[in-house]
């Protein structure tokens, strides 16, 4: 299952110009945010909302910041620990 996470991820990423319907209906978006986070990357959801909106899918976007804010401060801590 954490496949679809992923390859939603990998094509986004890519600036691939679709996203298929069922990596917007199995999309994890905590997971999705939090995995942007930890790469650096600014915010998505608002990516993922448009392609996923093609298909009918609505982006959770609570749970994509939720996850988006934990990334950034788990990234944020290797960060640090790394320096030290």
């Amino acid at each position: 299952m954490r496949s679809a996470p992923l390859s939603l991820f990998i094509l986004l990423v890519c600036g691939c110009a679709s996203v298929e319907a069922e990596d917007c209906r199995r999309a994890d978006w905590y997971d999705l945010g939090f995995r942007d986070a930890i790469y650096r990357l600014q915010r998505q959801d608002e990516v993922y909302r448009v392609q996923c909106e093609r298909h009918g899918v609505k982006v959770d976007v609570a749970r994509y910041v939720q996850g988006w804010q934990e990334g950034t401060y788990e990234a944020d801590q290797r960060g640090v620990q790394s320096q030290d």
